[in-house]
């Protein structure tokens, strides 16, 4: 429990700093809603001093102490409807301007994210996913709402009325004061031991509801898998652990807690206020201590008073929920951006890659250890290797998702540091297995590297990747929205991800196998659109398939992040390690390049 309380304690604190730096963007819009709400709070008693004071105006006229002075119950009439239309006034002007602020904040909140997602590394987005980005941009900015628009406010209104009227109310009477305040020890008594380690617990049930989520997801998202292999009872029994754990870690935390918040609100409860303080008043008027009007007033305060110091509770916990997601927005906006050149160079035009020594590692991960390779004009290089060997890395650092943590990767003689990023996308493409397309038409997705090509060279781009009779045989053609209009297998993904390749027209190529994951019918068609795809160009392709690739012109072999061997598929054959790979495929040592594969000798 220790570890938990210090971990929920340090928590809190980077939650509230986050908030201040989140807040500091609309600090004079803050300042100005909490001006208004001091003055709203500073005329909180006047409408009761209004109204003692026209109490006694009526008493003294029924006594025949003084007769009934009309203008004087107006103006103390008008000065109650005055001091409670200002006050309303005040804040909501005050609550006006920190909503306007929140939405101030969301702007420029999102505006920061999407800045900095536009130069961190692409690789960040690999590691990162989807969904972290989308609850921060819309969830964690919804979650801060009231913490801005409404803390800054109701937080000093919360604290600053009741003060006002406790001293008003001592001002006016101190021995009613005493009786308006009597019940509020005993609350906050029980109140504060109900809270008791509220941190910690609150902690412990978010693991454990998190517990639930995570199971019931893989139940829903897996329940086709699940039921194929007869495993839906021991998924259902994982869901029912995981509810019934938080059911009694929530039942063990709730039930005492219940108890004693049950008796704490009977402190502040309505019938108990006006019992204590119209009997305590009754008492005190009976002795001459104390006026009619003043009890009135003093019990209207009383009932008011727990309302607004509960509402700095809320807006504690609060700050508690919104801790988290204010953490969650400074990390991303903080996410440390892909450096761009000063004074970026230009490459000598020559399509040669050279790799230099690189290494690179993510966390305590090493995956690549001093990699040396080179990639000559117009050939087709194959990297192969068991998963986790580096493949996918060395070839996301050509296209520079990442810098190297050592060593350099040049272009046409120029470090990738050097070059902008214009230009080092007009000079490299790439070819991901996983085709990532936009919920937009056809021809925005193929055309992404040229907005400006025309519809025409869009459709040469998809008969080179042997998609076009595909598109136009849809009833919008190149018109139709991806998600909307039409709905595409793998392997038509994989041939518009081509198509957008083939018109950006880049001298470079970085590909990740595109046939893994293809039907056999849409692989026939994928390896010929990539036959007309790497012609002529400096090729890098990762390999899964070792028979589409053994006409490379050359194979770098990968092992633990090292190139374990190099060389043509035939000057490798003598190479272990290469060995296993094609043992490990299922390929006799003399296999050669067959129909289909992307030969580089024709």
């Amino acid at each position: 429990m220790t570890d938990i309380s210090q971990e929920h304690r340090d928590q809190d604190r980077a939650g509230r700093a986050a908030i201040k730096l989140l807040a500091a963007h609309i600090k004079g819009r803050t300042v100005l809603a909490q001006l208004f709400t001091i003055l709203s709070a500073l005329l909180a008693f006047v409408p009761y001093l209004a109204l003692v004071r026209l109490g006694e105006t009526f008493i003294a006229a029924q006594q025949g102490v003084r007769p009934l002075d009309a203008d004087q119950v107006s103006d103390i009439v008008m000065l109650l409807v005055t001091a409670f239309v200002l006050r309303l006034t005040f804040y909501l002007l005050s609550l006006t301007i920190t909503h306007f602020a929140d939405m101030r904040l969301r702007f420029v909140i999102r505006r920061k994210i999407v800045e900095r997602l536009s130069r961190v590394p692409l690789a960040w987005f690999g590691r990162t996913g989807s969904g972290r980005i989308r609850n921060a941009v819309q969830d964690d900015t919804k979650t801060v709402h009231t913490v801005i628009a409404h803390a800054p406010v109701d937080m000093l209104n919360g604290i600053l009325t009741p003060l006002v009227l406790l001293a008003f109310m001592f001002v006016m009477n101190w021995r009613l004061a005493l009786v308006g305040i009597a019940t509020l020890p005993f609350y906050f008594v029980l109140y504060g031991s109900s809270m008791k380690d509220m941190g910690p617990k609150t902690a412990e049930m978010n693991n454990n509801l998190a517990n639930v989520s995570a199971t019931m997801v893989e139940l829903v998202s897996g329940i086709k898998v699940i039921k194929a292999f007869g495993k839906s009872g021991e998924s259902y029994r994982n869901y029912a652990e995981a509810a019934r754990a938080f059911a009694d870690s929530y039942w063990e935390w709730c039930a005492p807690m219940i108890g004693r918040c049950a008796v704490a609100a009977e402190f502040v409860s309505i019938p108990v206020l006006l019992l204590v303080n119209l009997g305590g008043g009754a008492l005190l008027h009976a002795m001459g201590l104390a006026t009619l009007p003043q009890i009135i007033a003093c019990t209207l305060i009383a009932l008011v008073l727990p309302n607004a110091m509960m509402s700095v509770a809320n807006i504690t916990w609060s700050y508690q929920l919104a801790g988290s997601a204010a953490v969650r927005l400074v990390e991303l906006m903080d996410t440390p951006p892909l450096e761009e050149p000063e004074h970026p160079h230009e490459p000598d035009g020559r399509p040669r890659v050279v790799i230099r020594d690189v290494s690179y590692s993510y966390g305590e991960t090493q995956a690549l250890r001093g990699v040396d390779l080179t990639l000559e004009p117009g050939t087709v290089t194959a990297l192969i290797g068991p998963s986790g060997s580096g493949k996918s890395t060395l070839a996301t650092l050509i296209a520079r998702f990442d810098d190297p943590s050592q060593g350099s990767i040049e272009l046409g003689g120029v470090d990738l540091r050097s070059l902008s990023p214009d230009v080092l996308y007009r000079n490299v493409s790439f070819v991901l297995q996983d085709a990532m397309l936009l919920n937009a038409s056809i021809a925005r997705n193929v055309s992404l590297p040229r907005p400006e090509a025309s519809l025409e060279q869009i459709r040469d781009a998809a008969r080179a990747a042997q998609i076009d009779d595909f598109v136009m045989s849809l009833p919008k053609g190149y018109d139709s929205v991806i998600g909307t209009d039409c709905e595409l297998s793998g392997g038509e993904a994989q041939r518009l991800s081509i198509a957008r390749a083939i018109l950006a027209d880049a001298p470079v190529l970085v590909m990740d196998e595109a046939t893994a994951f293809a039907d056999p019918d849409s692989e026939v068609e994928i390896q010929r659109a990539l036959g007309g795809l790497v012609e002529g160009r400096t090729v890098l392709v990762i390999a899964h398939r070792l028979n589409s690739v053994v006409g490379a012109h050359q194979i770098a072999v990968m092992k633990e992040g090292r190139i374990a061997a190099l060389g043509t598929h035939e000057t490798l054959l003598d190479n272990d390690h290469y060995r296993a790979l094609l043992a490990q495929g299922g390929f006799a040592p003399t296999s050669s390049a067959k129909e289909g594969q992307v030969d580089c000798h024709e």
